[in-house]
């Protein structure tokens, strides 16, 4: 997920069950009622390490005017916390200027991304997720907390986030029918991004549904489509 896939790693609690090995998503992008792009996604988990990828493709009518392909990946260690990424990367086909890799230095507590023919070095918080890697932290935590605080990085900067939990709704999708908590982040300039976040309380916390809105007022929904999970 991740045109979207941005936010979240939360304070940690033991799984009600045990984290899947496999899991493949696909999600629906949509704006003002109109489907633009598909995200297919793979998680994928071998004794103390895991493997995500990401690809998202531009459709319908937007893919007219925008014909991109992004893929993101994600490769790290699973700890006693969650997961632990040590290798980011962002390609796009149609930007091939904006890809980023980036490696985490976790003994010398340092981000190292490289950007446009660019090194820089960003201090690297404990328990920082990626923008992949979070969204399948959530496979090793318990929702539930009222507020949750976090560390995530783009590749090229890492910020901190707050969420605050809002209800805990049904929703339906073209996946089926899912219990989940609903998550929305704490703002507190009017030039910071919206983002909210329902996690499928049955299904090891995966995100069901995921809406982004950034200071411009463009708004992007990421709905659950198909999921396998073994």
């Amino acid at each position: 997920m991740k045109f979207l896939a941005l936010f979240f790693a939360l304070s940690l609690a033991a799984p009600a069950t045990a984290a899947p090995t496999e899991v493949a998503a696909e999600y629906r992008i949509v704006t003002s009622g109109i489907t633009i792009g598909r995200v297919s996604e793979s998680y994928v988990r071998k004794a103390n390490t895991y493997r995500i990828e990401s690809t998202t493709r531009a459709e319908g009518l937007f893919k007219l005017f925008l014909d991109d392909t992004a893929i993101l990946r994600s490769e790290g260690r699973v700890v006693s916390g969650g997961l632990q990424p040590l290798r980011f990367e962002q390609k796009r086909a149609g930007a091939p200027d904006r890809d980023i890799v980036a490696a985490f230095d976790w003994p010398g507590a340092k981000l190292r991304s490289e950007y446009r023919g660019e090194e820089t070095l960003v201090p690297l918080p404990p328990g920082t997720q990626d923008r992949l890697s979070v969204m399948y932290q959530f496979m090793h935590m318990q929702p539930g907390s009222n507020e949750v605080r976090m560390h995530m990085s783009n590749g090229r900067k890492v910020e901190r986030y707050a969420y605050r939990k809002v209800d805990e709704p049904l929703l339906v999708t073209p996946a089926g029918e899912f219990a989940t908590v609903h998550y929305e982040r704490i703002t507190g300039e009017a030039n910071e991004n919206k983002a909210q976040l329902w996690l499928a309380k049955e299904h090891h916390n995966l995100a069901v549904r995921v809406v982004f809105e950034d200071a411009r007022g463009l708004k992007l929904e990421q709905t659950l489509v198909n999921l396998s999970v073994r």
